[in-house]
């Protein structure tokens, strides 16, 4: 059963060594991020999943003790996902962006509250396929929490990576409303034609925990919301 949530943004800026001179900029997302995975933690899960965005050679599972690097992004940086697992030097598929961040936030945090696994998801998975996914998440038989990673559009500003789209500003408001909401027929019903032209990659996670959390009872609390680099990151908890 689901019995906690916490929904992070996942760009790699989080990272203040990815970030540099830039990093004080998100200091209050993280900040934000800090809280949340500090209300994971007193739901006191036996096991946390985390949910994120990953390109079509990317996507599947991911033990405990899976690796990622942030050496693509130019810094000498490693992250494995957990405390437990395999060696940090074993081989296997490195993480995709999105869970390395979430595996540099608790790390951060110096997680051992819980076992850790990983599931990245496709930008193009079907809301009905993850609403399924969500359902099975939740239907282990342990008191599961999900730290579900994604980005809302990246269209806000004429500088943003897609560009200015006057349709990002609509979406990402009612995406904020639903998290911090925990309305999940609003987050189950979200476009994902239209997630996918303003390049929300936090749609299908999103969906996600919206399949999870049916019948959970959880409320929800919107922690963050900003466009900085004209890119929503917002940061909500549900418990």
């Amino acid at each position: 059963m689901l019995v906690a949530a916490a929904v992070c943004p996942c760009p790699p800026l989080l990272v203040p060594e990815v970030a540099a001179g830039a990093a004080p900029e998100l200091d209050d997302a993280r900040a934000a991020c800090a809280d949340a995975l500090g209300a994971l933690a007193a739901a006191r899960p036996d096991r946390l999943v985390i949910v994120g965005p990953a390109e079509e050679n990317g996507h599947g599972s991911y033990p405990e003790g899976a690796r990622g690097s942030f050496r693509r992004f130019g810094v000498a940086l490693d992250v494995r996902l957990g405390t437990g697992g395999t060696r940090p030097d074993a081989a296997g598929p490195e993480l995709p962006p999105s869970l390395a961040v979430a595996a540099w936030l608790l790390e951060s945090r110096g997680w051992a509250d819980a076992p850790v696994e990983g599931l990245g998801v496709t930008e193009s998975l079907a809301p009905e396929r993850c609403a399924e996914l969500g359902a099975e998440l939740a239907g282990r038989e342990a008191r599961t929490a999900l730290l579900v990673m994604g980005d809302a559009s990246a269209c806000r500003t004429l500088k943003a990576p897609g560009y200015l789209d006057e349709r990002a500003a609509g979406f990402d408001a009612e995406a904020a409303r639903a998290l911090g909401a925990a309305d999940l027929p609003a987050l189950a019903s979200l476009d994902a034609v239209l997630a996918r032209e303003l390049q929300a990659r936090g749609r299908a996670p999103w969906q996600i925990l919206a399949g999870a959390a049916e019948g959970a009872g959880l409320s929800g609390a919107l922690l963050y919301e900003d466009a900085p680099y004209g890119v929503g990151y917002l940061v909500a908890t549900w418990s």
